[in-house]
């Protein structure tokens, strides 16, 4: 059996075999979950009003204190974007929800029933996520760089987007977070609990660092450039950081994680029962 699609016109238009769907279709059908999710828009919410709004408090603060004794070593591209330090969190959240949450609610076998092929519907999930967080982290950091140099006002040092290296901080913040949101859908996708995936997803960024810095100095130093944070610090400052590789090898690192844990929790996915 087969239907034929009928467009405006009446006339007949490309045969689709009963019971399947397009990749389109599960596209709208994840942007539509996101959109529709009161905890989807209050996470981007709270992700553009504490991302802009602790770099401007950082760059006001700064600005207020400012002495010449500050211009050692500082860099004003950097201090307008501190915020992505919160971003990072909330979208990684929002990650790890577009897969936990349906899990938690059972509306997982629904959508696994409507779509049974599982690698379709993860990388439905992760497009829609990936091209969401991309849109929204790359415009709040661009507003987070031009509200902070604006208010990092003469005397104190500021910075233009045409500054070596600053357009490259800037779009680099963005790619940084968005990564940090599929690495998050991968972790949910493993785990498969809101709580769990949450916890493993903070542990990377804050437990796993403290944990290597606990070890020798000669251990630490070669294991630090890997982590995330370290990655974080070489895309978003313009001076090089110790221990940390340069920014575009970073965010390649950071995306091969990312690809690692979705590529794992879609064998995963595939294998275990909803």
């Amino acid at each position: 059996m087969s239907v034929s699609a009928i467009n405006a016109s009446g006339r007949a238009g490309k045969v689709i075999p009963a019971g399947s769907y397009r990749m389109s279709g599960l596209l709208r059908s994840e942007w539509t979950k996101m959109r529709t999710v009161r905890s989807t828009m209050w996470t981007l919410g709270v992700t553009i009003v504490l991302a802009i709004g602790i770099s401007a408090i950082a760059c006001i603060e700064t600005r207020i204190h400012w002495t010449r004794g500050n211009a050692v070593g500082f860099d004003a591209t950097s201090t307008s974007l501190i915020g992505v330090f919160i971003a990072q969190f909330t979208i990684g959240i929002l990650g790890v929800l577009i897969m936990s949450a349906e899990y938690g609610t059972g509306t997982i076998r629904a959508t696994l029933s409507a779509a049974p092929r599982r690698p379709r519907v993860l990388a439905a999930k992760t497009l829609v996520l990936g091209l969401v967080t991309l849109i929204v982290s790359e415009a709040v950091a661009f507003i987070a760089y031009f509200l902070g140099q604006a208010l990092l006002s003469a005397p104190a040092i500021h910075t233009t987007i045409g500054s070596p290296g600053a357009l490259r901080a800037v779009v680099g913040c963005g790619l940084y977070v968005c990564l940090l949101g599929l690495f998050a859908l991968g972790l949910a996708t493993m785990i498969r609990h809101t709580a769990g995936a949450i916890s493993a997803f903070i542990g990377v960024l804050l437990v796993l660092p403290i944990v290597i810095q606990a070890l020798p100095s000669s251990i630490a130093n070669k294991v630090q450039p890997f982590l995330p944070t370290h990655i974080g610090q070489s895309v978003l400052s313009l001076q090089r950081q110790p221990h940390t590789f340069a920014p575009w090898p970073s965010l390649l690192l950071l995306a091969g994680y990312a690809a690692a844990s979705l590529v794992i929790g879609g064998i995963l996915l595939v294998r275990r029962d909803a």
